[in-house]
């Protein structure tokens, strides 16, 4: 951590002019820049660059802003401007790309579950329209179903994604750096902390016992592509 340097600086103000801006000029942006599942009309490719710069709420900002400027500014220091926003957006549209591709799995495969039971694809558009169907003539728990309706209709915000990769990062190139959670003020090296993390997202991503509606899976593809990037960099000296 140390002083705010010139990419750092200018993507935190990009995020908070398109986290503020629509709020002061009440409208909402979500249908044309959050990412949504390709079969949902209001689906856009350039969803997967935009998304990195919508937020849910001031604490979703004000966390990932911090995020940024704290594990994002050693980076930019050691790798240059150019070389961390090649990263950054990198590991954020990577996030972008496996998010959708689990969502989409699990989306079609409760599709295909209810094309099994004789539902039309009319039917099954019905119900992703309006979230009503006659649940006993259709054998799938309701749990099922409002996931179903819930993976069509809500989009993925926030430069999460991107976080993660510059974390993994920063664990990478600093993992004696001791870190600490606001709620577990316990100082811990960054090479056990941050595999922490993504252990932590990966059990909820895969269980049923998420906190609040967070996409884990983005979490986790950005600190993928985060890591091959930064891994390969570090062992090649990839000059950029």
């Amino acid at each position: 951590m140390g002083r705010l340097t010139g990419a750092i600086k200018h993507l935190i103000i990009i995020n908070a002019i398109m986290f503020f801006a629509p709020l002061l000029l009440k409208m909402d942006l979500t249908n044309l820049f959050a990412l949504h599942l390709p079969e949902n009309d209001h689906f856009g490719v350039w969803q997967y660059l935009t998304h990195m710069f919508m937020h849910g709420s001031f604490g979703h900002i004000l966390f990932n802003m911090y995020g940024l400027w704290a594990f994002g500014s050693p980076l930019e220091q050691m790798w240059g401007k150019n070389k961390f926003l090649f990263f950054y957006f990198s590991a954020g549209i990577g996030a972008g790309l496996i998010y959708t591709l689990v969502n989409y799995y699990q989306f079609n495969d409760i599709y295909e579950q209810l094309l099994n039971l004789g539902v039309s694809t009319t039917e099954i558009q019905n119900i992703l329209d309006y979230g009503r169907y006659d649940d006993e003539a259709i054998a799938i728990s309701n749990k099922t179903m409002r996931e179903f309706w819930s993976l069509y209709h809500t989009p993925a915000v926030g430069a999460s994604g991107a976080i993660y990769g510059v974390l993994v990062a920063f664990g990478l190139a600093f993992p004696n750096a001791k870190l600490a959670l606001i709620f577990f003020p316990v100082p811990i090296a960054a090479k056990y902390f941050i595999p922490g993390i993504i252990l932590i997202d990966l059990f909820f991503g895969f269980t049923s016992y998420s906190i609040g509606n967070i996409a884990h899976f983005a979490h986790i593809g950005g600190a993928l592509i985060g890591f091959i990037i930064a891994w390969y960099w570090k062992k090649n000296q990839f000059k950029f």
